[in-house]
């Protein structure tokens, strides 16, 4: 059973160079997600991600992050993150990877946008679970690779996963999968 506004969490490269083709199609994702009356959900990181709270954010949506961090402070100083644009703050003091996991769970939707080490956990852990994923391709990193694990994963998970090179299309057709079919979880673990 879904409650509430449909959460979108955008998984991605946080940090190294960011291409500003890259950094305005994550934009016009947040928007996207606005449009579609979504919240979107990141680890509350700088990067792609972040520039896809801003385009949520431009477009009045409702933005949420899931710090590694205890406090603010910690956010900021210690991980180096933003708190512009984002208008609840989840603090989990789980740290990098241990808020992965809380993060990828408080979404019903997972969109992949370039990424490194750590979008490839957020990945595992959504695929892993059967949550939906949409993978928005030509953004470099763990999204434009997917396919290339994927068949060595061999694992039936129930996870729908979308590929887009344009985010609108790819946000469409995630909401549209959502509210036409919702995933449910745990029902694997449950039975298993």
């Amino acid at each position: 059973m879904h409650c509430g506004l449909i959460k979108i969490g955008v998984m991605g490269s946080a940090g190294g160079k960011m291409n500003p083709e890259i950094l305005e199609r994550c934009k016009e994702l947040g928007r996207a997600i606005a449009d579609e009356g979504c919240a979107i959900l990141t680890g509350g990181c700088p990067g792609l991600p972040h520039a896809a709270v801003m385009g949520c954010k431009e477009n009045g949506g409702l933005t949420i992050g899931v710090s590694p961090a205890l406090s603010i402070q910690e956010h900021v100083e210690r991980y180096a993150s933003p708190t512009d644009n984002i208008d609840v703050m989840i603090f989990t003091g789980a740290g990098l990877m241990g808020r992965e996991i809380v993060g990828v769970r408080s979404c019903d939707v997972v969109v992949i946008v370039g990424g490194r080490s750590g979008t490839l956990g957020e990945f595992a852990i959504a695929y892993d679970e059967g949550r939906m994923l949409g993978i928005l391709t030509g953004t470099g990193g763990v999204a434009d690779h997917v396919n290339d694990f994927l068949p060595v994963i061999e694992k039936p998970t129930g996870s729908r996963i979308f590929f887009d090179d344009d985010p609108r299309s790819l946000i469409a057709r995630c909401v549209k999968s959502f509210k036409a079919d919702p995933p449910v979880i745990g029902e694997r673990e449950a039975a298993g």
